[in-house]
């Protein structure tokens, strides 16, 4: 019994809570992902581009930070990167995101449609969405 712990207690990953980050829009729409209206779920919001991916895996164009959005009630992460400061990426429909620092590359998730949203920081503070680059939404979707 002791030992059998004892290799449970080894074999545990230790798991870092990465804390919500809350997005000040520029723009504010009554509906946002996350939404519930009746018995379903609001999954992207006016300005995503929702991408059929097909279970397949999204990647990190750069190195950067993915967070848990804080509005969208888990459905969204939030990546942010010193290469692009002036921009941030909302990615809204992943299935078990990996949260954290990650490197260009490395796998952000998977998920059956995912919406992608390109926020510009303005002057006030605030995040205004704008259209994503084709070239930046392929770099998402393709291994490098």
């Amino acid at each position: 019994m002791g030992l059998s712990c004892l290799i449970w207690v080894g074999c545990q990953a230790e798991q870092t809570e990465i804390p919500a980050r809350k997005v000040n829009l520029y723009q504010d729409w009554d509906l946002q992902p996350g939404d519930v209206l009746g018995n379903y779920q609001i999954q992207s919001g006016l300005g995503d581009v929702a991408v059929d991916v097909q279970g397949k895996r999204v990647y990190m164009p750069f190195d950067g930070l993915v967070e848990p959005d804080g509005d969208s009630r888990e459905l969204c992460v939030v990546i942010s990167s010193a290469e692009v400061p002036a921009y941030i990426f909302r990615l809204c429909g992943l299935d078990q995101p990996h949260l954290g620092d990650l490197r260009q590359g490395d796998v952000v998730g998977t998920g059956s449609i995912v919406a992608f949203a390109t926020l510009r920081k303005q002057t006030d503070g605030t995040w205004a969405m704008v259209e994503p680059a084709k070239d930046l939404l392929v770099q998402f979707l393709t291994n490098p």
